[in-house]
């Protein structure tokens, strides 16, 4: 069948893109634009990855193009992160992406070339139970990408393809060393694709504008200044700048005043203020389009509440759109604008997005 790979530049859509073309498909390699600006050394980073799609495609001797979804990216996704911030919360515009580009205008794109389906390099697997399609865990935990798919629909599930989601990060380096890929050795890239390694602070504040404010103690002592309170997230100790003092404890954020614009902050990573046993959340989404339980029906499954982190027991309730969520086990920093994605077992339900953390 004709399929279209999404060529990021990196190994592992280029193993995808090799894997699918050793099976015998009719491969087309397509790299997706979704950021215009440079980085600080006036460089801009897709370039330089749009360079290193081509040499696969090259020397997979496979048809390849570049489409520019910048302004998709923005309206979509960009716009959203913002707004997040500026309401203090910590978005993550990966999941967003999967959902506004990857797996909806560039699927859209791809049927227009005439793909039966859509691949890409995700640590993931999908299969079909009962006419339903259903995302499951990939075999490297580790690597595991289901928590940036939650948001992904049935269409999506039924056009796309994840050949290196039963394999481990190990043998997919060692499948591009042992085949000559370009991008064998390239380090994965990490963080937002939008900022690369330029300095967070820097890049958010060409976008929105800081508020300094006084940085306290929960007995209201000022300890510090913060540089605005969407440069900072719960339980972050780095890039505090508070001497000492004290006890000699680091100092973590345990909470962020956002009518006051003061960070509260105290030392000691234990601090009863950073862990919760309850949590709520909106904007839900169902992978199989319905809810797993009944409204008010209390019901166990596993959570994940950060990328990477291991399952955790929850039980989850659903009401009015609102999922209440309980833990037997503290949580520690749960943060507003984070995903919390349901599991049961190896098949991903869902998730929703985090309001609160609650007692």
């Amino acid at each position: 069948m004709r399929v279209v790979v999404g060529m990021s530049g990196g190994v592992d859509s280029s193993v995808a893109a090799m894997l699918m073309k050793r099976a015998g498909h009719e491969v087309i390699g397509v790299f997706m634009k979704n950021w215009e600006e440079k980085d600080d050394a006036g460089v801009c980073t897709s370039e330089r990855d749009w360079s290193d799609a081509r040499a696969v495609c090259e020397h997979l001797d496979i048809p390849y193009y570049s489409v520019n979804f910048s302004k998709q990216y923005w309206d979509r996704v960009f716009e959203h992160f913002l707004e997040e911030y500026r309401r203090g919360r910590t978005p993550n515009p990966d999941v967003l992406c999967n959902r506004e580009i990857k797996f909806n205008v560039f699927l859209d794109f791809a049927e227009q070339l005439g793909a039966e389906k859509l691949v890409t390099g995700h640590f993931a697997n999908i299969d079909c139970a009962n006419g339903e399609y259903r995302l499951l865990r990939a075999a490297d935990e580790n690597k595991d990408q289901t928590y940036f798919l939650y948001m992904i629909n049935q269409r999506a599930l039924s056009k796309a393809l994840f050949p290196v989601g039963n394999l481990t990060k190990a043998q997919v380096r060692q499948l591009a060393r042992d085949n000559g890929i370009p991008v064998s050795e390239k380090k994965d890239s990490t963080g937002v694709c939008f900022i690369g390694e330029r300095n967070f602070k820097q890049f958010l504040a060409g976008y929105l504008p800081a508020r300094p404010g006084d940085m306290v103690t929960l007995d209201g002592k000022v300890v510090g200044r913060h540089d605005g309170l969407m440069y900072y997230t719960l339980g972050q100790r780095r890039g505090l700048g508070i001497g000492g003092g004290g006890d000699g404890r680091r100092w973590f954020v345990v909470k962020k005043d956002l009518e006051n614009n003061v960070l509260v902050v105290q030392q000691g990573e234990d601090s009863p203020l950073l862990y919760t046993h309850a949590a709520r959340g909106s904007e839900l989404t169902w992978l199989s389009g319905r809810a797993p339980a009944p409204e008010g029906v209390a019901y166990d499954c596993q959570v994940r509440l950060r990328h990477r982190q291991p399952l955790q027991r929850c039980t989850l309730t659903l009401s009015n759109g609102v999922a209440r969520m309980r833990f037997p086990y503290a949580q520690r920093a749960v943060t507003p604008g984070q995903s919390a994605v349901f599991y049961q077992d190896r098949v991903c339900l869902g998730g929703c997005i985090v309001d609160s953390a609650e007692d």
